[in-house]
């Protein structure tokens, strides 16, 4: 990931609904999600989820496919852990962390 990127999909998840949405999506895994089920459980129009789900996947966090008459969500799940692996590329330093069982708890500052 560059830079431009990280920057894309931190802003996309800097809403609260869309990081609901997105956090559900982890969950639900291969399986994913329709807007009918995510607004169920989050409690979110559909028309909210549509517009929020644009912004997840034009940050490249978000695919759809359709099935049927519905559009079936998912996380993308390489997407996600190549912007925590940009996030924590050079956590402490290099150096092993002071605390391993609790992660980015880094032993210099």
């Amino acid at each position: 990931m560059n830079d431009a990127e990280v920057v894309k999909a931190l802003g996309a998840l800097a809403q609260e609904s869309r990081l609901r949405l997105f956090r559900l999506l982890v969950v639900a895994g291969r399986e994913g999600a329709t807007p009918t089920r995510m607004g169920k459980a989050l409690g979110i129009a559909p028309t909210l989820i549509s517009f929020h789900m644009k912004e997840l996947v034009n940050a490249g966090l978000v695919s759809q496919a359709r099935d049927g008459r519905h559009i079936i969500y998912r996380a993308q799940i390489d997407a996600m852990n190549d912007l925590l692996g940009f996030l924590t590329a050079n956590c402490c330093g290099g150096e092993p962390c002071l605390n391993t069982s609790l992660p980015l708890q880094c032993s210099t500052y």
